[in-house]
């Protein structure tokens, strides 16, 4: 259903009330957000699927105790996901596994063999300090970098003002800048 035709609060209000197929018109809306979002957090695209499917069930199952807040309803999912993702890294830490990264960095054409793979060396550093940091940095770095998202829309799902955002964008970046010059990792594209 194109944006201009999607009334979200009609939509929500029939979802709260028992409408399968409203659900099923914000699942198709925010779906591929979310999963995202969860697949950024985790790095395993397996347990994303799981974790993603989680945040909609339990949305669907609890719809009808959401109320608008003033921020928009993805930040309600956001907030399922966050609360899941959070779970899963405090389970995961109780069993120490060891992360099979199942997505392979593929040349392009003209690319040298070497460069990828400094290249794929460099992002993989990136990730892993990412994953390091406090989780309300992650989201922050999230939802700027993969959604795209306004420091206005960031604050709406974060519970942040946006000049509190600016701040903390600002620190996480001098924060990771630091660790990653520590590393002498470049992050330019040649």
């Amino acid at each position: 259903m194109p944006d201009n035709e999607f009334n979200e609060e009609d939509v929500l209000t029939r979802a709260s009330q028992g409408d399968r197929d409203a659900f099923g018109l914000l699942y198709e809306r925010y779906i591929d957000r979310i999963f995202n979002y969860v697949y950024y957090r985790t790095g395993n695209l397996h347990d994303a699927e799981d974790l993603t499917a989680r945040v909609f069930q339990r949305a669907m199952n609890h719809i009808q105790n959401y109320t608008d807040r003033g921020v928009p309803f993805s930040a309600w999912l956001y907030r399922i996901a966050h609360n899941l993702v959070a779970n899963w890294h405090r389970d995961r830490s109780r069993r120490q596994e060891v992360p099979i990264n199942d997505v392979p960095v593929l040349p392009s054409k003209g690319d040298h063999p070497e460069r990828n793979l400094v290249r794929s060396q460099e992002q993989d550093a990136l990730l892993r300090f990412i994953r390091r940091l406090p989780a309300e940095r992650q989201n922050l770095l999230i939802l700027k970098f993969v959604e795209n998202m306004s420091n206005a829309e960031i604050g709406g799902i974060m519970g942040r003002s946006e000049g509190a955002v600016k701040s903390l964008y600002h620190r996480t970046l001098l924060a990771l800048r630091d660790q990653l010059g520590d590393q002498n990792i470049s992050l330019d594209n040649e």
